[in-house]
This record gives C-alpha cells, structure tokens and sequence, in this order.
C-alpha cells in the first residue's frame, strides 16, 4: 500500500515535470497542425496601413553608457517620423542619464517628436511608464484604436523593420497587444549560462509563435512588446513582472497577443551566473505573484483556450513543476532502494542529469564550456530560482524597484561610458 501511494506521487511528478517542459510543447504543434488543415488561409495582414500612430516608450534607469545608441537605434528604425513620437524616461537616474539622452536627440536630423521625463526620486519601472501613459497616453485627433503604445528596454537594440512588423498585426481588431522576440547575443567568452539562456529563449520563442497560431501568446516579455491604448489598463504599483501581468489583463479581455519574430530585441546575456540568478528570482517571485492576481484565468469554464495556454505554458512552471522535482527524486530513491530494477534505472538517471548540472555549475566557475552541461545547469537554475523568489515574495523581500543586474557586454567592456 505504501509503496502504491509512492509510486503514484513519483509518475504525477514526473507526468506534471514532463508535461510542462515537453509535453505540452508536443501538444501544442499538434493542435497548430489540426488548425492549419481546418484554416488553410488565414487573414492576410501583411499589406501595411499606414494609419496607426506609434508613442514609443523607454524607461532607462542609470544606462549613460548605453542611452545614445539605444536613441540612435530607436529613430533609425523604419516607420514614418509623422506617426511616430519618442517617449524616455529616466526617473531616478543618478548619473547623466537624462542629459546623455537630450543631447543625443538634439544632436539628430529630422528627428521625430520626442519627449524626455524626469524627476528625482526613484519609484520602479511600473512607476514611471504609467506616468509616460498619464502624460502621452493620448494622441490629439487620433482614436484609441488606432493608437499603439510601444515598449521596449533600455538595454535592447531592435531589427530596422521592427516597428513596421509589430503595428501590421494591429489591422486585426481581434488583436490587442503584439509580442516580439527575444533574443540573446552571445560572446566567445560567456558564461555556460549564458548558452543556456540562449536555448531557453529559443524554445521558448517557438511556444510563443505555436500559442499565437492557436490563439494567444501567454504573456509578452518586456524586451519589446505593443499594445493598443484603449486596451490599456494600470497595473498595480507592487506589481513585480508588468508587462507579462500587462498583456495577459488585455488577453483576458478578450483580445489575442499576436506574436512577431520578425520583429526582435537584441540583449547580452547576464555577466554571470549570480547575475542571472538575481534576474531569475525577481521573475520568479514576480510569476507567483501573478499566478494569484490573475486567478480568474484559471477558470476553464469562462476563458478556455486561454485558461489551458496560460495553465500549461506558465502557472505549472511556477508552481507544480518545481516542487514536484524533489519529490520525484526522493520517491523514486524510495522505490529504487526497495530493489524494484526499473525504478534503479530511473534513478540512476537522475543521478546522471543532476551530475550533469552540477559538472555545469563547477565548469562555468572554471570558465569552461562543454555543451553537454548547458541544458541540465539552466534547468536547475530556474527551478532553484522559483524556490527563491517564492521565500523572497512571501518574505516581503522583493521590491518593485529591482537591482539592475549587469549584463555580459557591461563586463567585458563592450558599451562605452
């Protein structure tokens, strides 16, 4: 009887680990393919009306070395200078931050509209982009619908066409916000963690475009997302993770997230792994947050494909998912100790991918780089990052106004001060 009740907790665990990492990315392609034989030829967007006005915003916390080729990259980008407007903000800022800025826009020709907003006092990213949408929220003579508000990081280069692809999706009035990509830039010389989180976001990258085609992308990261300005809504002022609690209030609504990969954000990948270790907390604690103040969602019965997306792509990763991983490591030592030779197999191998991350964790230290060890040392990353941003979020310990953790270009030099 004992054992029967072991056994039954190890192949939940294993079935919820498997199902949220793999399994639902295998169901999903399939329920794509069922789509595209049932809908051959979905609505055309690609002919572009020029007809939406873009306020593009950016909060740039302390990013003098990088604030001029971030302004420089951001009106280079192809889109008419009429329907467009430029919107920094550099609240809190204790370096030259918001002059750099000026100086930069001043220094353009024919530059767009643009505006810089500063105060003092330092009250978060959630702070000053919703005084940016207080101020520029409303364009004069322009219908909220055909108003898009754009954000985007301060340390993000985006592709030239970016713009252009984004606002096409907005010719559908089904859509309400648009994701774009991230992706990560990497050097000879990062980090293993580093390979690591390029893989993740490649994978998840392609989640992204399969849950666009069957309905929603589940959350826009905040590299470079859209949405329209009738859709907007304030996000609370201790929201940790905005633009993913942002774009999912809008998905309940009943609008789609679009998703765009031809429209991307370059980053570095973190310095190093305490780094990205501070990073993946504040996300992690930010995810369980939300997975509370978007309870709603998890009703079937009311949001369906939406509620089974967000559930299978998300609210298990942060919640089942790692907790189930030790309990599928001490249940399966129970059964393989009882001499049962296929649980012995099984854990044998958890043995083997443990030591795997854990080789990765000591060769990084060393600054080695053997691939084998990339995908078990992030996996372990970001299941240990859930467990510490869930003790910091009850604890009260994580604050709205995050760390800037520094990113590998920083370390290496690679941005000019």
């Amino acid at each position: 009887m004992q054992e029967n009740i072991v056994s039954i907790l190890l192949w939940t665990g294993i079935v919820v680990v498997c199902y949220a990492y793999l399994g639902y990315g295998i169901i999903l392609f399939g329920l794509v393919k069922i789509k595209r034989f049932l809908y051959p030829s979905p609505l055309s967007l690609k002919e572009t009306q020029v007809k939406h006005k873009v306020t593009f915003i950016v909060c740039a916390f302390n990013e003098s070395g990088w604030i001029a080729e971030k302004i420089k990259n951001s009106v280079g980008l192809y889109f008419p200078t009429n329907h467009i407007r430029f919107i920094f903000v550099t609240d809190g800022s204790s370096d030259d931050t918001p002059q750099r800025a000026k100086l930069t826009f001043e220094g353009i020709n024919d530059c767009p509209t643009w505006h810089i907003l500063h105060q003092p006092e330092r009250r978060g990213k959630i702070a000053a982009f919703h005084r940016a949408m207080l101020q520029y929220g409303k364009w004069d003579n322009v219908p909220d619908n055909q108003h898009i508000i754009l954000s985007t990081d301060a340390n993000t280069l985006l592709n030239s066409v970016a713009i252009e692809k984004i606002v096409t999706h907005f010719n559908d009035p089904n859509v309400g916000a648009v994701a774009g990509e991230k992706r990560i830039r990497m050097g000879e010389k990062d980090a293993a963690n580093s390979a690591g989180e390029g893989i993740y976001w490649k994978y998840e990258s392609l989640l992204k475009k399969w849950d666009a085609e069957l309905w929603t992308v589940v959350g826009a990261a905040g590299e470079l997302f859209a949405f329209r300005a009738e859709a907007y809504e304030a996000v609370p002022q201790d929201t940790l993770v905005e633009d993913f609690h942002l774009t999912m209030r809008i998905a309940q609504k009943g609008y789609r997230v679009a998703y765009e990969p031809d429209a991307y954000a370059v980053e570095s990948s973190s310095a190093s792994v305490s780094e990205e270790m501070k990073r993946k907390v504040r996300i992690a604690a930010g995810g369980l947050q939300a997975v509370v103040r978007l309870a709603p969602l998890l009703n079937f019965f009311k949001y369906g494909t939406v509620s089974f997306q967000y559930i299978s792509h998300r609210v298990l990763r942060w919640t089942l998912a790692p907790l189930f991983l030790p309990i599928i490591f001490l249940t399966n030592a129970f059964l393989a100790f009882k001499g049962n030779t296929f649980y012995s197999a099984l854990f044998i191998l958890q043995i083997i991918f443990y030591t795997c991350a854990l080789l990765g964790f000591v060769l990084e230290r060393r600054q080695l780089k053997i691939k084998a060890f990339f995908i078990p040392y992030y996996f372990c990353l970001m299941n240990y990052a859930m467990y510490a941003g869930f003790f910091r979020l009850i604890r009260g310990k994580q604050s709205v106004i995050w760390e800037k953790s520094k990113r590998a270009d920083e370390q290496q030099g690679i941005i000019k001060q």
